[in-house]
């Protein structure tokens, strides 16, 4: 009973942790986020976050990972109001490039999480994402929709494709005119693995 009354309480610190550091790399940016601000936001201490996280880099890639699965959430379900299979995979593709004009996604995970965490390609939730692409890339070649193209480099490409294009939206000066561009061209890379 104890042990289980305590992991619930480790979770809720974490929880309150993340909810924190989130609000505040998205207000201030993670280099400006005070770690002392941060935990007293939380109602935690710096203990706390060394304990849970390790470090400020750590509990960075915990609000990243959050943030990043729910912008696969929010683009699967873009993808899932789309009857055809096709039509729903490109749906969420580029579902995914537009979450690039959040302005919380922006800052947290386009534009400091690379500078904090390096290689988004590398990142765990980054690495589901190529998984879910993966499969429907088969399923797509299966079906005789795709070309019969190496589906492991199928998929790379498409997801990296869409990785890069939300990057590229995030850190351009004006990203509303960045959109369209990085849009047209990712349906236009895509669409060359449909099978005629």
């Amino acid at each position: 009973m104890a042990t289980a009354s305590r992991a619930k309480g480790m979770e809720e610190t974490r929880a309150k942790l993340i909810a924190a550091a989130r609000r505040a790399f998205a207000a201030e940016g993670y280099a400006a986020a005070s770690m002392d601000a941060l935990t007293a936001a939380a109602g935690v201490t710096r203990g706390a976050l060394y304990h849970n996280f390790g470090d400020k880099k750590g509990l960075m890639a915990a609000v990243v990972a959050q943030v990043d699965g729910e912008m696969a959430m929010k683009a699967q379900q873009v993808g899932a109001t789309v009857d055809d299979p096709w039509g729903s995979f490109l749906a969420e593709g580029l579902a995914y490039i537009e979450l690039a004009l959040d302005p919380e996604i922006q800052r947290i995970v386009l534009l400091d999480g690379p500078a904090v965490l390096g290689d988004p390609s590398q990142w765990p939730s980054q690495s589901a994402c190529l998984e879910e692409t993966r499969r429907v890339v088969s399923d797509l070649m299966e079906t005789g929709v795709l070309k019969p193209i190496d589906v492991e480099a199928t998929a790379r490409l498409l997801s990296g494709a869409a990785l890069n294009a939300a990057l590229w939206v995030a850190a351009s000066e004006e990203p509303e005119e960045t959109l369209p561009k990085a849009v047209e061209a990712f349906t236009s890379l895509a669409s060359g693995f449909l099978k005629t």
